[in-house]
């Protein structure tokens, strides 16, 4: 941001007419897109700090590891594909809507989500 501030700071007006202002408008679009793109870190951020130490209660919840016969999954943020140990785990929100089905169960239980089967191993 500070970059696309300095640029448009230091753009000075030419002879061509509509050079400057064009100039000026393509870094204050960079400047709205990066306050955008830090604002929604910002946010995500927020919701890893929210997250709860995970109790001896193994029912799924905010910040639980799910392991499935399907996938092991993080119940988080919306990161997408993580891996860690050689193993892969799917950072997935609560509020998604696979993380909402897997908000309150617990090893054992099965759910289904777009035609695919999980049976829940363990939640850590």
């Amino acid at each position: 941001m500070r970059q696309a501030r300095q640029a448009s700071n230091d753009d000075t007006k030419s002879s061509a007419g509509d050079k400057y202002e064009t100039t000026r408008e393509m870094m204050q679009q960079e400047m709205d897109r990066n306050s955008k793109l830090l604002y929604e870190a910002g946010q995500q951020k927020i919701a890893l700090q929210q997250i709860e130490n995970v109790s001896a209660v193994k029912e799924v919840k905010n910040g639980s590891l799910v392991l499935t016969s399907a996938g092991n999954f993080y119940i988080s943020i919306s990161a997408g594909e993580l891996k860690v140990d050689g193993q892969t785990f799917f950072a997935v929100s609560q509020a998604a809507p696979i993380g909402r089905l897997f908000i309150g169960k617990k090893a054992g239980d099965e759910l289904n989500f777009n035609g695919k089967k999980y049976l829940i191993l363990e939640v850590l």
